[in-house]
């Protein structure tokens, strides 16, 4: 597993959030970006969201908790 390399202290709001790089296929992303209009959010709120879900479902026992105060 790669190391987690966080923002620098002082570049944004809160506390420095850990950064990734994700690809997806063109129709998946397209989806993505479309369901991002609609909720007038950007893609990587989308994909915070469905991954905060996915870890509640695959660890229920922290539920959605797992990113509380990181919204």
């Amino acid at each position: 597993m790669a190391a987690l390399k966080a923002q620098r202290p002082g570049k944004g709001k809160g506390d420095a959030m850990p950064r990734t790089s994700v690809s997806f296929p063109p129709e998946v992303y397209q989806v993505l970006g479309d369901l991002a209009a609609q909720k007038k959010v950007s893609i990587g709120w989308v994909v915070r969201e469905a991954v905060e879900k996915y870890l509640g479902d695959q660890f229920p026992l922290f539920g959605t908790g797992l990113l509380k105060g990181r919204q």
